[in-house]
């Protein structure tokens, strides 16, 4: 007999349809009453769906996403305008309502596929490396906006001591579902990652959750927005320059470090180990969901936070 059915860690508590999306826009905001709602994306914490062409709406799929929602609602209108890419602006904030009890927000749309998603080899990764150095360091450079309280690291993202074990639990799931084979050169990291002690230095504005699917890129190669700010947090910068070494290798990581600046060795430890558990989950979630180019782009990356 089998055991009670265990839900994986991304089931939403609560999922919203593009019909009743559709019903819960028009009704807030008339002027996109009638207008196409189709599905955009999905993620752990939020469902998007594109609006008449123009707007995304985000609707929280999970409670744990709510203090991020209302982040985001607060502070992106501040931040949008002193930084190099676009981030989404919410402009048309949604209220609890009898159809959904959780707050929800549309801003415009932002072209672009997920870095993830592209298809792009690691060796035209460049030209948009090189704009996210460039985002990530007018981004670390920023002061709070007044008045906010942003919360401090609060899963220790920027902790290897936190997420090496972490890490190793998801690569052994990954094992034991013929995902991955063990790679010493993973190991050695994630033992580096053991020894650094606790972050006790300076910290920045940061994304919180910088990964494959929240750097958005054209056709051309180059960035053209960076998504999904429900992390948004103050924590050492190692956090977000995760991104340096989970999707990015050789010439490209060079690119974005050259425009970002120099990278001291431990943090530059941190930001491997988050990578190597980032892309791990990732490499989970797509293999959960069915999600094929995500699962081949996550497992590379964990490959790349152990290289040059």
């Amino acid at each position: 007999m089998g055991g009670a059915r265990v839900a994986a860690e991304w089931e939403p508590e609560h999922t919203v349809s593009a019909a009743e999306a559709a019903v819960l826009i028009g009704a807030g905001f008339p002027r996109l009453r009638g207008a196409p709602v189709d599905e955009l994306a999905t993620g752990w914490d939020n469902t998007v769906f594109l609006v008449g062409g123009d707007w995304i709406f985000r609707f929280p799929r999970r409670s744990v996403a709510l203090p991020g929602v209302r982040r985001e609602i607060e502070l992106l209108p501040r931040l949008a305008p002193r930084l190099p890419l676009p981030v989404p602006v919410p402009e048309l904030v949604g209220d609890p309502s009898p159809s959904y009890p959780w707050p929800f927000w549309g801003a415009r749309h932002i072209p672009g596929r997920e870095l993830a998603e592209s298809g792009r080899p690691d060796d035209d990764r460049a030209a948009a490396a090189a704009d996210l150095g460039a985002f990530l360091r007018a981004l670390h450079e920023l002061r709070p906006p007044a008045g906010t309280d942003l919360p401090r690291d609060p899963i220790g993202r920027g902790e290897p001591s936190v997420h090496a074990p972490k890490a190793r639990e998801r690569l052994a799931r990954l094992v034991r579902d013929g995902r991955w084979e063990p790679d010493p050169a993973v190991e050695r990291l994630l033992e580096a990652g053991d020894r650094i002690k606790p972050y006790t230095g300076p910290v920045s504005i940061c994304h919180g959750d910088l990964h494959i699917r929240h750097l958005l890129v054209n056709d051309d190669g180059r960035a053209t927005g960076v998504i999904d700010w429900g992390d948004l947090c103050m924590a050492d910068r190692s956090v977000d320059l995760s991104l340096a070494y989970g999707g990015f290798t050789g010439p490209a990581r060079t690119a974005l470090l050259s425009a970002y600046g120099p990278v001291g060795a431990e943090r530059e430890i941190r930001a491997r180990v988050l990578a190597v558990f980032l892309c791990a989950a990732l490499a989970e979630y797509a293999a959960g969901t069915g999600r094929s180019r995500l699962l081949h782009e996550a497992l590379t990356g964990i490959t790349r936070a152990t290289t040059d």
